[in-house]
């Protein structure tokens, strides 16, 4: 299996290569998805309008707290 390859290269390199390819693939997980962004945008701009408009209320976020510690 080619991951288990690259593992076993990877093992071989220094520390200091290590944490440089530790530091790469963690920043590669951490990309975000412009179109899921993008779709976040729109909706958080439709809620906003929404509770502006006095369509939806907000949640004082004492009870917000309370809800999330039960």
């Amino acid at each position: 299996m080619i991951t288990e390859e690259i593992k076993k290269r990877a093992l071989k390199l220094n520390a200091v290569d290590r944490v440089h390819l530790a530091e790469t693939l963690l920043d590669s997980l951490d990309k975000t998805d412009e179109q899921i962004e993008k779709i976040w945008l729109l909706e958080s701009e439709k809620r906003y309008k929404a509770y502006k408009e006095g369509s939806i209320k907000g949640i004082p976020l004492e009870q917000l707290r309370s809800s999330i510690e039960k």
